[in-house]
């Protein structure tokens, strides 16, 4: 065979390899799956209990201790983990939670979010749609989902590959259980700490004890929404199972100033159970 021929099969036996390699129809190889949490970073979106509240021995926001964003080395924060998985989140950490904030903050927060780009959004939400008042300024359960629904949807649209991790309302109900027998704690709830909840803490009179059954049962029903609300949000969202609600709260979870808002150890607690329901530890 002449030796041009030799030379034009070879090229077309390597012309055919590379185009089999290179066939759309092919088997694919197995790609990473972008990391939770990734490029865009993590958000979080809520009240006092996500800015760390207290946890510094003042009654203001101590990030640095949050138990979704904190970058503190007292606490094992969520963005404190990803980052260990990916370093490129360094500094992407946005806290958009709000002391005082109730349901109807979170479509606010959540726009927020967005503009952050974040790929991976906690929501924390819930205690002072009870505690703004009495037992009859907590706000309805119709009125709690539609805020939560409200929220969630703005992430859903401008974010629809981030993951979302709502996690459920403590079991304040335990707060009062371990605290009212304390006169530290009760005292410090005499200043207007949870009214609907801790008023009269020590009473055992049929009204109050009817009152933080309200309240309890008010939780709970709101706890029901969000997992019903997680579940419509679609795959790209998680339910915490009810681990932040079963977390057994113990006087020195709590910072010794409102004896209401966990304390270092407290938020190490949160960063641990929700950590572990958020499916990122797999």
């Amino acid at each position: 065979m002449p030796r041009r021929w030799v030379a034009a099969l070879a090229c077309l036996a390597a012309l055919v390899a590379l185009a089999c390699e290179g066939d759309p129809s092919a088997t694919p190889r197995p790609t990473r799956s972008a990391q939770p949490g990734g490029p865009g970073g993590i958000a979080a979106l809520g009240d006092s209990i996500s800015t760390g509240f207290a946890s510094c021995l003042v009654l203001t926001s101590c990030e640095r201790n949050s138990w979704s964003t904190g970058d503190g080395l007292r606490v094992r924060s969520h963005y404190r983990r990803l980052l260990d998985q990916d370093p490129a989140i360094r500094d992407r950490r946005y806290n958009h939670a709000r002391p005082g904030a109730r349901a109807d903050a979170l479509e606010g927060q959540a726009r927020a979010a967005v503009r952050d780009r974040a790929d991976y959004v906690t929501v924390l939400i819930g205690a002072n749609d009870v505690c703004r008042g009495g037992v009859d300024a907590m706000t309805p359960v119709t009125e709690f989902r539609a805020d939560v629904d409200r929220g969630l949807r703005v992430l859903r649209t401008g974010r629809p590959k981030a993951r979302v991790l709502v996690v459920s309302v403590p079991d304040l109900y335990r707060l009062w259980e371990v605290g009212h027998g304390d006169s530290r704690a009760v005292r410090a709830w005499r200043r207007g700490v949870c009214p609907a909840l801790l008023a009269n803490a020590t009473s055992t009179a049929p009204a109050d004890r009817a009152r933080r059954a309200a309240v309890r049962d008010r939780i709970d029903a709101y706890n029901a929404q969000l997992v019903t609300a997680c579940r419509a949000y679609g795959s790209r969202c998680r339910h915490d199972g009810g681990a932040v609600h079963g977390v057994r709260f113990t006087l020195d979870m709590l910072n010794p100033l409102d004896w209401f808002h966990p304390n270092v150890t407290g938020q190490g607690r949160l960063a641990e159970v929700t950590w572990r329901a958020s499916g990122l530890a797999d």
